[in-house]
């Protein structure tokens, strides 16, 4: 019983801090980094055996959600870029 009011404290001591905290994020290029620190523990041997096939299932994941992500900049990129061409037309046609 008394770890149970030992987690209850923690959580409302902890829970008026996170309400005053700013959300959190990490950058696209925040990630890459973790997948290079991934990939580097890899080739170290920093994993285990057994550990392996989900250490490669979340790299897998992680290295997937970083194309996607980069193409989506791309793309937001050539429209900007697109748009920004457009605007600039009529101006250099009158």
């Amino acid at each position: 019983m008394t770890e149970q009011n030992e987690v209850s404290n923690v959580e409302e001591s902890v829970a008026p801090e996170m309400e005053n905290a700013a959300p959190v994020s990490l950058s696209l290029q925040e990630l890459g980094t973790l997948l290079q620190i991934v990939d580097l523990a890899v080739q170290r041997g920093a994993f285990r055996g057994a550990e392996a096939s989900q250490v490669g299932a979340v790299f897998d994941r992680l290295n997937a959600f970083l194309s996607q992500g980069q193409e989506q900049q791309e793309a937001a990129k050539a429209a900007a870029e697109e748009e920004n061409a457009e605007a600039e037309a009529p101006a250099e046609g009158e």
